[in-house]
């Protein structure tokens, strides 16, 4: 495990710990995240603690081509109940991706501090959001960093049911059509196991995202 200084840098990711940890300190400049994900590397961190970043090894990710879409969500989509837009609100979306309780959780990992990088990241065009809205109120959405053949996927919210579904198969559509090769999910959950993503070994998903 490194321990940043000012200087931007990060080691290769075959040296991160067996937890995934690769390294502790450094800052949220736009200059270090972007180096971050395009190292294969981002941060995770509650309130309070130092700034850690992580390259975990498996990677959890979406082959596009492998999307997995219910027949109950084609369904829902295919009835228009949802209207959705491409990065126009993204600090709106980030903010309740902050506030949005989730189950087994007792707080956030998304600080003021990382709304406010992240904010600087998509005034630059890095980071990106998808916005779900009904009856013209903000109701699910997600938000990841764009590095222009890999989608980093950093969190995402619904204020009713499905919402962050529509959002993802949204983004995952989009990304078809631009001929992305790869949406990255970070870490295993069943949520996204459910929608087709799987695990992949890490220098599988460095030789993707270093084409």
């Amino acid at each position: 495990m490194y321990y940043l200084s000012e200087d931007l840098f990060f080691p290769p990711v075959h040296l991160a710990h067996s937890s995934g940890i690769i390294g502790l300190g450094g800052d949220l400049s736009p200059e270090r995240l972007q180096l971050a994900y395009k190292s294969g590397i981002f941060p995770w961190f509650e309130d309070g603690e130092p700034i850690t970043w992580w390259a975990p090894n498996p990677r959890m990710v979406l082959f596009l081509g492998e999307l997995v879409i219910s027949k109950s969500m084609r369904n829902i989509l295919n009835r228009n109940i949802f209207k959705v837009t491409y990065n126009q609100n993204f600090r709106e979306v980030i903010s309740n991706c902050q506030d949005v309780k989730r189950e087994g959780q007792n707080g956030t990992w998304i600080t003021d501090d990382m709304i406010a990088a992240y904010c600087k990241l998509h005034d630059l065009g890095i980071a990106k959001s998808v916005e779900v809205w009904q009856d013209d109120k903000l109701v699910g959405g997600l938000y990841g960093v764009d590095l222009g053949h890999v989608f980093c996927g950093e969190s995402m919210f619904s204020l009713v049911s499905n919402a962050s579904k529509v959002a993802f198969i949204f983004l995952v559509n989009q990304l078809k059509i631009e001929n992305y090769k790869l949406l990255d999910c970070q870490v295993y959950n069943s949520h996204l196991e459910s929608l087709g993503c799987r695990e992949i070994e890490r220098e599988e998903f460095m030789e993707i995202l270093q084409k």
